[in-house]
C-alpha cells in the first residue's frame, strides 16, 4: 500500500474517532478524559484488535489491514456508508458487496443494537448473513461471526448442514424451512435485476437440497416480520421467544430481537443468559 495512502488512513481513523462520543457506542465517560472523542484503546476493543496494531494504523505504519478488520473499524467508528467505502479504498481493498459478512451495518441500527444490552438483538441481512450480534444474542444463539463465504447465511446452511438445525426442537423444521423459503423468495424479488448475490444462492440450493427445492416450486412468499420461536439452548432447554424485526429503508438489513414468549418461563431463562455468557452455546444461526 502506498505510503501517501497509509498516511491519509492513519489521519482518517484520527478524524473518525475524535468525533464520538464514549455514549454513543456504549462506553462509560469516565473522569479525566482528555480527548473528546475515543481513545485508541477503545476502538481497538470496539474493533477487536490489539491496541498496538491500531496505534500503528493511526500512526500510518504497520501492515495491511485485512478486509475484516476494516469492516470491524467502520462499525466500531460508526462509519457511513461513503466513509467505510473510503477507508477500503485507503487501505488498498475491494469494497465488499452488500450482502456478506463485512457488509456495512446501518449506523443507526446499530445504536440501536448498542442501546438493548438485556435484549438478545443481532443485525442480519435480508439473505440472512449475520453481520453483528450483541453479547445476549451470542449467548443465545451461538457465535456466527466465523461463517465465510455460502455458508455466511443461515438460510444456505439450513438447507445444506443438519447440524445447523440444531438450535430448532425437530418438530419445527418443517414450518422454519417453509418460511425461510418464502422469505427469500420475497427478499430476491425486492432485489435489482442486475443483483446475482440472491440468484447465486438460489441456484445453488436448488441443486443441494431436494427440500428446498420443493419447497421452492410452492411460490410461496412471504417476509419474516414477527415470530414466535423454540430455541434449543444446551443449557437451558428450549426457550420461547418473540422474533420482532426491523427493516432498513431498502429492506436489505434487519435488526432482530427476542423478547420472551408470554405465558412461558422465558423471561427467567433469558435473564439466566447474562450469568452463563457464551459458555457451550451452539453454533447456530436464527
Amino acid at each position: 500500500m502506498g505510503s501517501a495512502k497509509y498516511t491519509e488512513l492513519g489521519a482518517f481513523l484520527r478524524s473518525r474517532r475524535d468525533r464520538i462520543r464514549p455514549a454513543d457506542v456504549g462506553l462509560p465517560a469516565g473522569p479525566r478524559r482528555r480527548v473528546p472523542g475515543l481513545r485508541r484503546e477503545e476502538v481497538a476493543q470496539l474493533a477487536g484488535a490489539s491496541v498496538d496494531y491500531y496505534n500503528e494504523l493511526e500512526r500510518g505504519a504497520g501492515s495491511q489491514p485485512s478486509e475484516q478488520m476494516i469492516a470491524a473499524l467502520a462499525r466500531a467508528l460508526r462509519l457511513a456508508a461513503d466513509e467505510r467505502d473510503y477507508l477500503y479504498r485507503l487501505a488498498d481493498r475491494p469494497v465488499p458487496a452488500s450482502g456478506g459478512v463485512t457488509a456495512h451495518v446501518h449506523p443507526g441500527m446499530l445504536d440501536l443494537l448498542q442501546r438493548m444490552p438485556s435484549t438478545p438483538a443481532q443485525v442480519i441481512t435480508d439473505l440472512h448473513v449475520t453481520l453483528v450480534q450483541n453479547r445476549l444474542a451470542v449467548a443465545l444463539l451461538g457465535d456466527q461471526s466465523g461463517f465465510r463465504g455460502p455458508r455466511a447465511s443461515f438460510v444456505h446452511r439450513w438447507f445444506t448442514e443438519p447440524d445447523a438445525r440444531l438450535l430448532y426442537p425437530e418438530a419445527d423444521h418443517a414450518t422454519q424451512s417453509r418460511a425461510f423459503v418464502a422469505d427469500l423468495r420475497a427478499a430476491a424479488a425486492r432485489r435489482d435485476a442486475k443483483d446475482t448475490e440472491a440468484a447465486s444462492m438460489i441456484r445453488t440450493l436448488l441443486h443441494a437440497s431436494p427440500e428446498f427445492a420443493a419447497l421452492w416450486a410452492e411460490h410461496d412468499v412471504a417476509f419474516r416480520r414477527d415470530d414466535r420461536k423454540r430455541i434449543r439452548h444446551p443449557a437451558l432447554g428450549v426457550v420461547e421467544v418473540n422474533c420482532l424485526n426491523l427493516f432498513s429503508e431498502d429492506g436489505r438489513q434487519r435488526l432482530l430481537w427476542f423478547t420472551p414468549a408470554l405465558g412461558t418461563d422465558s423471561a427467567d431463562l433469558l435473564d439466566l443468559l447474562a450469568v452463563l455468557g457464551t459458555q457451550d452455546v451452539v453454533e447456530s444461526g436464527a
